[in-house]
């Protein structure tokens, strides 16, 4: 489109009406189209003259915009604009190629996952067309009833993401829209399930498991490490009484990743029975996994939750529940026993908060951290370490034993 020259509409006459006919630009259009609007009876109340006649009609021409670069510009943009469903795939493969914080396969699975419903509802939408109001009518209504809280906050999240994600040569959004979650209607999150083990649990759990998978429990109840994490140890990894945390297991492609977060990479100290439960796994072994399958790769996640930890609730009356209560088990273990804010994010692998974590160097003193962990304890046994299971045969033994 070009600039468009202004007009001042041809008055005619139709009937016993005067109308006014002119030319407007319209979103979803390169060409403009043809407007006829009342302007007023030929006889009777509300007849004017000549000269009135083409006051009004002037009025009416640009009270349509017809006259406005706002409105040609407003049009290009949308006729420009690609898709909210195009825009969504170019940013998929954006975030996975980029060099700066790529996302890892699980979350971007998740975002595909996400996207294919956005996709239903409003796929075909111009992206500078995506606002509040869109979102409100044909993300956030329809799925109030289909989804939790948090999962309709991640989606709109989605939706804020994929539109922002349009910038100019100069780095700057083109589609810049001011969120407003109140005039959305986005329900508040609340009462989320963060389901954790209590002591006699954990005990349950490292006493009726067997072999790698009760050392699997153990390590992480005692560590708080991500199932991620403690299947991508290798028994290079395990050093003094400290694990070397520097990789995470995906649990979509089963390859080595770099952790959740750069506060990933860090040291845990182990509880010296811990540190004797792992050696006396890996006990005759220089490389590999710690905790490996009977084909001498990683254990599978999907593998573990389903053939043991789940049959093991089942079996012992608790409620089932992932991996991450271990990692609750521990954070609230540290906190009871009162270990300094510093030490516990350090161990967890969590961010730090403030300028005074940020000041904090309890993490890089090595002899506190060992003398820490060896105080606070476990809460739990440590177990005893049989023959390593790897088949599924001995899985479901283990299971029946219980």
């Amino acid at each position: 489109m070009s600039r468009r020259p202004g007009q001042n509409g041809r008055i005619e006459r139709k009937g016993n009406s005067y109308r006014v006919r002119f030319m407007l630009d319209v979103p979803g259009s390169t060409k403009r189209v043809y407007k006829s609007v009342f302007v007023a009876p030929v006889n009777g109340p509300g007849s004017l003259n000549k000269f009135q006649l083409q006051r009004r009609a002037m009025e009416i021409v640009n009270e349509a915009g017809a006259n406005q670069e706002v409105t040609l510009r407003h049009c290009e943009a949308v006729n420009l604009s690609p898709t909210f469903k195009q825009q969504a795939a170019m940013w998929i493969d954006d975030v996975q190629r980029r060099k700066r914080k790529p996302v890892k396969a699980g979350t971007v699975t998740s975002w595909k996952s996400a996207i294919q419903w956005i996709n239903q509802q409003i796929g075909d939408a111009p992206l500078s067309s995506v606002n509040n109001k869109l979102v409100r009518d044909h993300i956030v209504a329809p799925g109030t009833e289909c989804f939790s809280p948090k999962t309709l906050l991640n989606y709109v999240g989605v939706v804020k993401t994929v539109v922002a994600s349009v910038v100019n040569d100069n780095g700057e959004e083109v589609y810049p829209v001011k969120w407003n979650h109140d005039f959305m209607d986005l329900p508040e999150v609340s009462s989320q399930h963060t389901p954790s083990f209590s002591t006699d649990e954990v005990n349950a759990l490292t006493a009726k498991a067997t072999g790698q998978h009760a050392v699997l429990y153990a390590l992480l109840a005692g560590t708080g490490l991500r199932i991620g994490e403690a299947l991508a140890l290798r028994i290079r990894d395990v050093r003094d009484r400290t694990l070397n945390i520097a990789h995470g297991l995906s649990a979509v492609t089963g390859k080595l990743q770099s952790p959740k977060t750069k506060n990933g990479v860090r040291e845990v100290d182990l509880h010296p029975a811990l540190a004797v439960c792992l050696e006396s796994l890996i006990a005759g072994r220089d490389t590999g996994f710690v905790f490996q399958s009977e084909t001498g790769g990683p254990l599978c996640q999907a593998n573990v939750l389903r053939r043991s930890l789940h049959p093991l609730l089942k079996a012992t009356g608790v409620a089932l529940r992932g991996f991450h209560a271990f990692r609750r088990y521990r954070n609230t273990h540290l906190r009871k026993n009162r270990v300094p804010d510093g030490l516990i994010q350090f161990w967890m692998g969590h961010g730090r908060e403030s300028m005074t974590d940020l000041y904090d160097r309890v993490r890089e003193d090595v002899e506190f951290r060992r003398f820490t962990a060896e105080q606070v304890g476990l809460g739990f046994d440590p177990p005893e370490v049989r023959k390593p299971i790897t088949t599924v045969k001995e899985v479901c033994n283990e299971v029946a034993v219980v």
